[in-house]
């Protein structure tokens, strides 16, 4: 049944069988409903597993002939395969039924790799999921944190190509933080960040920072985030609110002026979410206004910013400006700058611009989060 904690994420048909696919704990569930002769509807048998660490897509081969079903399946390390099954006994028999068809080629070695989930305990005593992609080795090792936490976007396993060739295999870690403000456990998840509540995602993402630390997945010399637009919100605040947390800090396409937010292309759009500075709203906004929140007394970590000239959606002043005041008050001793003319909302105009983009980032943190670290030396 729904509950705070899972989430219905889809639904399929097929000629006796509902099925539906649930997000719990951000793990994927499936369970079926059948439909008696007295019109009754029952759930079926549980799937005998444990939800999985990824994703499951299932739609009918033909609703109206049979249960047959085509069956897609992803995670971290495993990239999307395509199985024929049936669900003529409930979910319970899927995967006993399951005949593999077809499945994406690996683009990185995956052995020696391994996955988890933890939970961090926010400031607020709320519990946040994260997943853990990292090496099976014991220690600490460099480890990227990603976030977003905003317009209700679930933060979902999915197969991780580009970070698994340019990271993982090198020895990396990746971190992916489900905290509030995205879809993860519903519109509840989302409300909980909203407007004057911004803070709590903020909180969250800190708290999944604090707990890799305690549980030996890192350090925080060896600590970096990442995020994009919403998520250069995010890791900007990062910075601001707990420079120490932070070994490194990868900011790309960011809002991080939120008294001008507003008025800068599709700024306006965004109001629901943030607030209105043009209002009494600025008296929280200016709470999660990086670029206003610079503190001057202290030094932060390396930061690397990148921006699009022809970004549509947000002003590549937002970043412009916070280098620029960086730089000004002398303040960040490692601050990279990089504004590619092409590309868009996306920061790159093709497969070559995107290529060269995570090459810059991952160089980034190699140099920094990475140095000493033997696997990255051995390259």
């Amino acid at each position: 049944e729904p509950s705070e904690r899972v989430a219905l994420s889809g639904i399929s048909v097929t000629k006796n069988k509902v099925v539906l696919s649930l997000l719990d704990e951000v793990r994927t569930r499936l369970t079926s409903l059948s439909c008696s002769p007295d019109g009754a509807w029952a759930c079926d048998p549980p799937e005998a597993r444990e939800p999985l660490i990824g994703g499951l897509s299932l739609s009918a081969v033909d609703s109206d002939e049979g249960d047959a079903v085509w069956l897609v399946s992803w995670t971290h390390l495993q990239p999307h395969t395509l199985a024929l099954a049936s669900v003529e006994n409930g979910v319970a028999g899927l995967a006993s039924s399951a005949r593999q068809l077809r499945a994406l080629p690996p683009q990185f070695d995956a052995s020696g790799i391994r996955v988890e989930q933890g939970h961090a305990i926010s400031k607020d005593g709320t519990r946040v999921p994260y997943f853990v992609v990292r090496p099976d080795r014991e220690g600490p090792v460099p480890t990227l944190l990603y976030g977003y936490g905003g317009f209700e976007i679930s933060l979902t396993p999915s197969y991780m190509s580009t970070v698994g060739a340019t990271w993982l295999e090198r020895g990396g870690c990746f971190v992916e933080a489900n905290i509030r403000g995205g879809g993860e456990f519903g519109p509840r998840w989302h409300r909980a960040a909203l407007r004057d509540q911004r803070g709590k995602a903020y909180e969250d993402f800190e708290a999944v920072a604090e707990a890799l630390v305690a549980t030996g997945v890192t350090t925080h010399e060896q600590l970096a985030c990442r995020g994009g637009s919403n998520g250069g919100l995010l890791v900007g605040n990062a910075v601001v609110r707990r420079p120490e947390l932070w070994g490194a800090v990868v900011c790309a396409v960011p809002l991080l002026d939120m008294r001008r937010f507003n008025k800068l292309l599709a700024g306006a759009s965004w109001m629901a979410e943030y607030g209105d500075p043009d209002t009494d709203d600025w008296a929280f906004l200016q709470k999660f206004s990086p670029y206003h929140n610079i503190d001057t007394k202290i030094k932060y970590p390396p930061i690397l910013l990148t921006t699009s000239t022809r970004d549509d959606r947000v002003h590549p002043y937002h970043a412009r400006a916070f280098v620029k005041r960086l730089e000004d008050e002398g303040v960040c001793d490692e601050l990279l700058y990089y504004e590619n003319i092409e590309g868009g909302h996306g920061g790159a105009a093709d497969p070559k611009q995107q290529a060269f983009m995570t090459c810059l980032y991952i160089d980034f943190l190699v140099k920094t989060i990475g140095q000493g670290y033997a696997p990255f030396e051995e390259l």
